[in-house]
């Protein structure tokens, strides 16, 4: 097993000398000039990237500038759900690296990245009604982060053959970054350069790889900025993030260091608690605005109140289960609505009664709000479009949409006639509505001649999945569904007669030909 050397380290102050950072600026340099294939460099705003682009970018200012030919891009990942203050942190720093780079005539071109419209957190967790993100069930990180910047990589790439990505990653980072830094190393097909496991044609450069959270931290407060922004702000920042708002680099043994602090998604329930962010808020009066964003997400990042928020079926709206339960899929359209609802009412507050600099926050963005939209209508046959009305509710104005084409035959109105009408005839039919609505919407929407090829199988998932009195009269279908499999000797989930539950059992992949069964 690899041991981490660094780790203990960040216990016993700093490692590096003004020769030894003098040598990898040379090693920086040797590397940029030995081939033209382009680098890309990950920045976050936090201080490894920071620390690693001004590494790179001291390094090249000492080459003449005939000698600067080979792009560098800078790439940061937007997740649209980032820390409010960091993302303005950021989107600062990315504006002044731009002009510094075009008034020094550098080969640095910076970028922006964010998610696919369609993967976005607010399209997947208020559209779709995709359960917060936990351990079994990490669907975020993926969509939001990695896909961006592998999308990015793939169009470098195919222009360029290959690329050279230079991260700020370290060993000292934890134990486990250390083993895979060290697996990684004995795979490098060249000097420093270590290959991407995900990713072909991609080398991976990480100068930092041997130092400490204190070496990153002297680096930064010794070394100014190249590009004109202060890293003192970069520390103060650390410093708020820390729950004892102190932030020492050159430290004796077992003080907490601001390596400690982690900025991310304000949304990450991946977390029990957002330290960070309640440290910021604890630490400075100023950020208090900052509170309802800290209070919705542990309000709908509350597990244990979760399973009863969603529906029993999955999102395609079969049956399946685990140790006599059904697993419960997306939330239910009153909980998707009353999130949109309390979201839209935290931004507004933030825009009116918050710092001026964040009076035209948006944190959810217009194009989202119409995508939830067409997913409410369209996909999950809720015809009333309530989207435009909560908005407009909250707002205070109409809701901005100018592609919109929705059915005319039923709205809100009938809707609510629908609903009233359910609950008078069928009062202990739990699915009732939304089996007549599904129907109806499926019909509505099959209009045209070309659009009635497959009606009567719609029509009849419709059915199918809806037919149920309530939970326990769909467990108990489900139950003998299985036991009749059982029986006959054909294939079924033996899991729901376990007794022994995994954690995360709910959240395990399901086949597509569950759909059928």
């Amino acid at each position: 097993m690899a041991k981490c050397e660094t780790c203990n380290s960040n216990k016993n102050g700093v490692t590096i000398t003004k020769d030894s950072i003098n040598g990898l600026m040379e090693t920086v340099r040797n590397l940029y000039l030995a081939d033209d294939i382009p680098w890309v460099i990950g920045y976050s705003g936090g201080k490894d990237s920071t620390a690693t682009l001004q590494l790179v970018w001291l390094s090249l200012l000492e080459l003449p500038a005939n000698k600067r030919k080979k792009t560098v891009h800078i790439i940061n990942t937007d997740t649209m759900v980032e820390s409010p203050v960091i993302e303005q942190w950021v989107g600062k720093s990315l504006k002044i690296m731009k002009e510094a780079a075009d008034r020094d005539k550098f080969p640095f071109v910076t970028h922006r990245l964010t998610p696919d419209l369609n993967n976005t957190f607010w399209v997947n967790f208020i559209g779709r009604g995709y359960p917060f993100p936990r351990k079994k069930l990490r669907w975020c990180t993926d969509r939001l982060k990695i896909q961006p910047v592998n999308n990015f990589v793939k169009s470098a790439i195919a222009e360029h053959g290959e690329i050279i990505m230079v991260l700020g990653t370290r060993k000292a980072e934890s134990q486990r970054r250390a083993r895979t830094m060290a697996y990684y190393e004995k795979k490098r097909v060249r000097e420093l350069l270590s290959p991407n496991p995900t990713m072909a044609n991609e080398l991976v450069f990480s100068p930092l790889e041997e130092w400490n959270d204190n070496d990153v931290w002297v680096f930064l407060m010794q070394y100014k900025n190249p590009w004109g922004y202060s890293n003192q702000e970069l520390l103060t920042l650390y410093r708020g993030a820390t729950a004892d708002n102190e932030c020492p680099m050159m430290v004796e043994k077992n003080l907490p260091s601001c390596g400690k602090s982690r900025f991310g998604c304000w949304v990450c329930t991946m977390v029990e608690k957002d330290k960070s962010m309640e440290a910021m808020i604890a630490n400075d009066d100023e950020k208090a605005w900052m509170t309802p964003l800290l209070e919705f997400r542990n309000r709908f990042g509350d597990e244990e109140h979760d399973r009863e928020r969603r529906s029993f079926k999955k999102m395609k709206g079969y049956l399946q289960g685990s140790y006599g339960k059904l697993h419960h899929g997306p939330y239910k359209k009153e909980i998707r609505e009353q999130w949109l609802r309390e979201l839209l009412e935290i931004q507004l507050d933030i825009n009116e009664n918050g710092p001026e600099e964040f009076s035209d926050l948006e944190l959810i963005s217009i194009p989202e709000l119409r995508n939830i939209r067409r997913i409410w209508v369209f996909d999950k046959h809720e015809f009333d479009d309530s989207v435009p009305r909560i908005y407009k509710e909250v707002m205070g104005k109409e809701f901005d949409d100018p592609e919109w084409i929705g059915a005319e035959a039923y709205g809100q109105i009938e809707w609510s006639i629908l609903k009233e009408t359910c609950n008078d005839l069928f009062p202990d039919e739990e699915l009732s509505f939304e089996l007549l609505y599904s129907l109806i919407d499926t019909e509505n929407q099959a209009n045209s001649v070309n659009q009635r090829k497959g009606i009567l199988d719609s029509l009849e998932k419709c059915v199918k999945h809806n037919f149920y009195k309530d939970e326990d009269d769909a467990t108990d279908y489900y139950t003998r569904q299985l036991d009749r499999k059982k029986k006959m000797g054909g294939r079924y989930n033996e899991k729901f007669f376990a007794h022994i539950q995994d954690e995360g059992e709910e959240f395990a992949d399901v086949p597509e030909e569950a759909e059928d069964k």
